[in-house]
């Protein structure tokens, strides 16, 4: 069983300080929910997380199985076995999302062993293809270039196919929900549940409840001021759905 565990988390932006004391936990095989409104800094942890070197670290750490990660890049991370669903994904125009894919097999495979000499054509084929089956996707998906005149739902889609193929031990989904409409935050959230499983540990960073209509969280935290100020079940989620978060700041000025 693989463990994710921040530690008392801080971390700044442009000398802005954006994350105060973070703490989570999570194992594979369970699925965590962080909402919390805006300016929160909710994806200033997902790309801290994955180790965007505008994002500074000046306290607490990260660890991955008890490996202190704050010292690797961002590809030693994703080849570590983390993965981040961007909000906005990027297009490359002239690089097919197949040959995209296919190097970043390679990458990892690699990384592992030197001497790889890369997956066979006809191997990446057949995975890719299982892949796709797996997601119910069309196999000229592949021969498109990545996010080159894709609407919202594919590029989420191809993020979560990418997923599928490198197999991280955990996946980190920055606002997946983002710009979707119902049928398209449907089969992504579908694509996220026929992945998830005992190898794999889900963070879902959403504002909405909605998407976790789709893909139950075992653990619902509230972010604000750069921490997580409340944690429940499921149940937290809908509560803040009906509520809001003025119930959560209040109990914050409270308890000052």
């Amino acid at each position: 069983m693989a463990t994710l565990k921040i530690n008392n988390l801080f971390v700044s932006i442009e000398g802005k300080e954006i994350l105060k004391g973070f703490n989570l936990e999570m194992k594979s095989g369970e699925v965590h929910a962080i909402m919390g409104p805006n300016g929160t800094g909710k994806s200033t942890l997902a790309y801290t997380i994955m180790g965007h070197p505008s994002y500074t670290v000046t306290s607490g750490s990260i660890e991955l199985d008890g490996t202190n990660i704050m010292d690797m890049e961002a590809d030693e991370r994703s080849r570590a076995g983390l993965f981040l669903a961007f909000q906005y994904p990027v297009s490359i125009p002239g690089v097919t999302v197949a040959n995209y894919l296919r190097t970043a097999v390679n990458a990892h495979r690699k990384a592992v062993d030197p001497q790889y000499k890369g997956i066979s054509i006809p191997e990446f084929r057949k995975m890719m293809i299982e892949r796709m089956d797996y997601l119910k996707m069309d196999h000229a998906f592949a021969g498109r270039y990545l996010n080159d005149g894709f609407s919202g739902g594919e590029k989420k889609r191809a993020e979560i196919l990418q997923m599928a193929i490198l197999k991280p031990r955990f996946a980190i989904l920055d606002e997946t929900d983002s710009g979707l409409d119902i049928d398209a935050l449907r089969i992504v959230s579908e694509g996220v549940n026929a992945l998830k499983g005992p190898d794999l540990g889900v963070l879902v960073i959403t504002h909405y409840q909605r998407i976790l209509n789709y893909i139950t969280p075992d653990h619902v935290h509230v972010m604000m001021e750069g921490r997580i100020v409340e944690s429940g079940d499921a149940h937290l989620a809908l509560h803040l759905e009906e509520h809001g978060y003025d119930w959560v700041r209040e109990k914050l000025e409270a308890a000052r």
